[in-house]
C-alpha cells in the first residue's frame, strides 16, 4: 500500500465523520478550474458576443457552476431582438443547467434540503437576496416575478450571471436543486416544464379541471406542447389541440393530444368554436389552456368553452397587446372562471422533476422537443432560429 492509498483512507473516514460519507456522486476528480472563460454578452439588438473575463471568487455561500447547456426561451428572443427590459449589456439564458466545480465552505444542501457535492448536476430558479429566509414552502404562494432570475440579471462586475456561458456563479441566496438523477436534455427542459406545472395547478384550483374534463391547449409550440404533456400524466385524455402549424399538430398527437383542430381551416372565431365543439363529440370543453401570446388568440378562445367551464391564461410573458372580448356574451354569460399563471414557484420547479421522470416512464417524447442544439459561439444563430419559428426548443451546448 503506497502512501496515495493511505491518503485516500485518510480522506474517507475524516470525511464519514463529519457526516459526509454519503458523498458519493463526486467524481473523484474535477478538470481544473480556468482563470478566464467565455459569455455571451448581447451587447446590442440583435448581436452577442462572445467575451473572456476572469472567473470570480466563490464566497463563503457561492457555488461555481461549469455549464452543460441551457435552453433558448421566448424571453430570450424578446430581449435579442427587441431589448423590452432594458437590459443590454446582458449575459442572458435562464434554461440552464451544469456541474459543480466549486463551493462555499458554507453550501451543504440545496433548496429541497438534498446534499450538495462537487460534481453534481445543478438547476437554479430564483434569487432572494433580500429574503433568504423563504423557504420552497412558503414560496407555493408566491411566484418567481417576486424575485430575480440568472439570466435576467443586469451586467455587473460578476459578468457570470446567465447560462450561456462557460461557467456560472450561484451566489448566496439563491434557490439552487440538485438534478444528478436527471440527463442533459431533461435538465434544459426543466424550467419551461416548470411554467406549465405551475400553469396547471392555477387550473386545479378553479375546481372545473378533473380527470375526465375534456380540454382545448390553444398553441402548439413548446409551451402548448409541453402542456399537453403534463395533461397527459395527470390520466387527462380528452385534449383538443389547436394550431396552424400541420407538424406542431402532429406533435401534439405524440405528445398526449387526443384530436387536433387546424384553425387555417376555418374564418372566425364562431367558426373555430363550431369546430372545437364538432371535434369534442358536440361538446364544448369544460377547460382551455391558452399558450400563444396572441391577443386574437386570446379573444378566440372563450368561443370554445362551455357555460361554466375554466380558463387559463398563461401566453403572455411580455405585452403583447390588448384583446377584445365581450364581457357579457364571454365571461358574464357564460360564467367562465379565469386564471393567470406567470411562470411557477419552487414547490412547482421540484415537482417538476417528478413530472419528466413520467412522462418518460409513460412513452411521451419529451426530449425530441429540442430540435436544434448550437454552440456558443454560435448562439446568434441559435437566437434567430428560435426567431424563425423553424424548430421547436433550440439549445445551446457548452462545453462538451
Amino acid at each position: 500500500m503506497d502512501n496515495n492509498n493511505i491518503e485516500e483512507i485518510v480522506r474517507k473516514i475524516l470525511s464519514e465523520m463529519k457526516g459526509e460519507g454519503t458523498k458519493t456522486s463526486a467524481p473523484a476528480s474535477i478538470a481544473a478550474i480556468p482563470e478566464k472563460a467565455r459569455v455571451a454578452m448581447l451587447v446590442e439588438k440583435e448581436r452577442f458576443e462572445i467575451q473572456e473575463y476572469k472567473i470570480p471568487e466563490v464566497g463563503d455561500g457561492d457555488i461555481l457552476v461549469k455549464v452543460e447547456g441551457c435552453g433558448v426561451c421566448g424571453t430570450d428572443a424578446h430581449e435579442f431582438k427587441r431589448d423590452p427590459f432594458n437590459l443590454i449589456p446582458v449575459v442572458l439564458g435562464h434554461e440552464g443547467t451544469g456541474t459543480i466545480v466549486k463551493m462555499g465552505k458554507d453550501v451543504c444542501k440545496d433548496s429541497a434540503g438534498k446534499p450538495l457535492n462537487i460534481g453534481d448536476k445543478v438547476v437554479t430558479c430564483m434569487i432572494f437576496g433580500d429574503e433568504p429566509e423563504i423557504t420552497m414552502y412558503d414560496l407555493n404562494k408566491q411566484n418567481v416575478g417576486k424575485a430575480d432570475v440568472y439570466g435576467l440579471l443586469p451586467d455587473d462586475n460578476i459578468k457570470f450571471n446567465g447560462w450561456f456561458a462557460d461557467y456560472i456563479l450561484i451566489r448566496k441566496g439563491s434557490s439552487v436543486f440538485n438534478v444528478s438523477d436527471l440527463d442533459l436534455d431533461s435538465r434544459i427542459l426543466i424550467e419551461p416544464c416548470a411554467v406549465l406545472v405551475h400553469a396547471v395547478e392555477r387550473a386545479k384550483t378553479t375546481g372545473i379541471l378533473r380527470f375526465n374534463s375534456r380540454v382545448v391547449v390553444q398553441g402548439c409550440g413548446p409551451i402548448g406542447l409541453i402542456c399537453i404533456a403534463v395533461l397527459r400524466t395527470m390520466g387527462i385524455e380528452n385534449i383538443v389541440a389547436v394550431d396552424g402549424n400541420e407538424k406542431r399538430l402532429e406533435f401534439a398527437k405524440r405528445m398526449g393530444a387526443d384530436k387536433n383542430v387546424d384553425f387555417r381551416n376555418y374564418k372566425g372565431a364562431d367558426a373555430l368554436g363550431q369546430a372545437v365543439y364538432e371535434t369534442l363529440g358536440g361538446h364544448y370543453a369544460d377547460f382551455a389552456f391558452q399558450c400563444t401570446g396572441n391577443p386574437i388568440a386570446h379573444a378566440n378562445i372563450y368561443k370554445m368553452i362551455r357555460r361554466g367551464g375554466g380558463l387559463c391564461e398563461l401566453g403572455f410573458f411580455i405585452n403583447g397587446g390588448d384583446a377584445t372580448i365581450n364581457p357579457h356574451f364571454d365571461l358574464c354569460a357564460k360564467e367562465i372562471t379565469l386564471v393567470g399563471s406567470w411562470v411557477y414557484t419552487l414547490r412547482d420547479y421540484a415537482t417538476t422533476f417528478d413530472f419528466l421522470k413520467r412522462a418518460q416512464a409513460i412513452g411521451l417524447p419529451m426530449k425530441e422537443l429540442i430540435t436544434h442544439k448550437f454552440e456558443l459561439g454560435d448562439i446568434n444563430e441559435a437566437l434567430k432560429t428560435n426567431l424563425s419559428m423553424q424548430g421547436l426548443k433550440i439549445a445551446v451546448v457548452v462545453n462538451k
